[in-house]
């Protein structure tokens, strides 16, 4: 049979976990990376069981499970502290075969870099043009030009691959508030515990990393484009330093310029994930609001069902069609939940936001976990 290839646009988790998925099913692979290196910076990362499955259909699960943290439990707090809602994340691990671990992104990034042949990875390239060819597809890149089988655009929510070949797609749309991520300084006494809390239009999250360090996000109803002339941290501090403890602690620890700060963005669904011989996956076809910890998680998905429909179908165009039809609507319905939990989360009326924490505190832990069944419960 002849060797299949494809060129991989986009070397972010995304991108490399479908390079690690196809070439271990033989394909010849390339992975485009406009920038020279292949690395993440940010904050931390939730793996949910789903996402862990995926990593173990590629052999990473357990390299990723030594890489991450474990949490006790974590749940929902209001500003004072009060906890709202309690979830045990050995329950999560029994309910679905898998825990919950938490990693800086840069170690799943290089955990997939590791996994695959160095001669797959292409840095200091963009890709400009695509363009078909019959039987196959040219890719550009200013540089050189090639005849490949496939290509995939895992280039992110500003995708070069879908502007180019979905041309009438809408672009990503704010969702009405910006995020802040950063990662603190070990702590004398590690937390076992995370939690989300909640304000009124506003915020703040944290969950335990490897060696003492907490991941922290925060989020603040605001408009698009905005930036403090003091710096990020002493806004953070302006807006969550009154909260309830361990916050004011937690700000404490985060370095004063470990603050990344980014509007939130999702993307209006898209008629197909395929055209052609092109596909898209991750962010470039679903990008999704942080809400219920999912972004990463579904794109390690479409990786590895990319991977198994183009293995299972001989035929290109049906193996694509088959992912198209079994990860368009699953994550488009992602989507609208995590846009959903989102705009709960940001209430800021205050009766609103009361009736808000009090259907959280009458919700039991086993409903809520019942209801995350439908996407934590995914297996390859």
């Amino acid at each position: 049979m002849t060797e299949r290839t494809a060129v991989i646009v986009g070397g972010g988790i995304g991108g490399l976990a479908a390079a690690l998925a196809l070439t271990r099913r033989g394909w010849q692979i390339e992975v485009c990376e406009r920038v020279a290196e292949f690395t993440e910076i940010g904050a931390g990362l939730s793996l949910w069981p789903n996402a862990l499955w995926a990593l173990a259909a590629l052999d990473l699960d357990g390299r990723v499970r030594e890489l991450g943290a474990v949490e006790v439990g974590g749940g929902v707090r209001n500003r004072a502290g009060r906890w709202l809602a309690r979830t045990d994340n050995a329950e999560i691990e029994r309910r679905f075969g898998m825990p919950l671990v938490v990693l800086h992104r840069a170690d799943l990034l290089r955990a997939l870099v590791d996994a695959l042949p160095a001669e797959t990875l292409r840095p200091s390239t963009t890709v400009t043009a695509i363009h078909d060819d019959g039987d196959s597809v040219v890719v550009e890149d200013g540089v050189r030009s090639r005849r490949v089988d496939l290509v995939i655009g895992a280039d992110g929510l500003h995708s070069t691959v879908r502007r180019l070949r979905w041309p009438a797609a809408k672009p990503p749309r704010y969702v009405g508030y910006t995020a802040w991520r950063m990662i603190t300084r070990p702590l004398p006494d590690p937390l076992t515990e995370g939690a989300a809390t909640w304000g009124r239009g506003e915020r703040f999250g944290f969950t335990s990393m490897p060696g003492g360090r907490v991941y922290c996000f925060a989020t603040a109803t605001v408009p698009a484009g905005g930036s403090t002339p003091g710096g990020e941290l002493a806004e953070l501090h302006r807006r969550f330093g009154t909260w309830a403890e361990p916050i004011p602690t937690l700000l404490a620890a985060v370095p004063d310029e470990g603050v990344f700060r980014h509007d939130i963005y999702d993307l209006p669904p898209l008629p197909g994930y395929t055209c052609g011989r092109v596909a898209l996956l991750g962010d470039a076809a679903h990008a999704m609001t942080p809400n219920l910890g999912q972004g990463a998680c579904q794109v390690l998905e479409d990786a590895v069902v990319l991977a198994a429909c183009l293995d299972q179908h001989p035929d290109l165009g049906t193996g694509l069609a088959h992912y198209d039809q079994l990860r368009r609507s699953r994550t488009q319905q992602v989507v609208r939940r995590s846009a959903r939990l989102g705009s709960v989360g940001q209430l800021a009326w205050p009766p609103a936001a009361i009736a808000r924490d009090l259907a959280a505190r009458l919700t039991p832990g086993s409903l809520t976990l019942r209801s995350m069944a439908p996407i934590l419960g995914w297996r390859p």
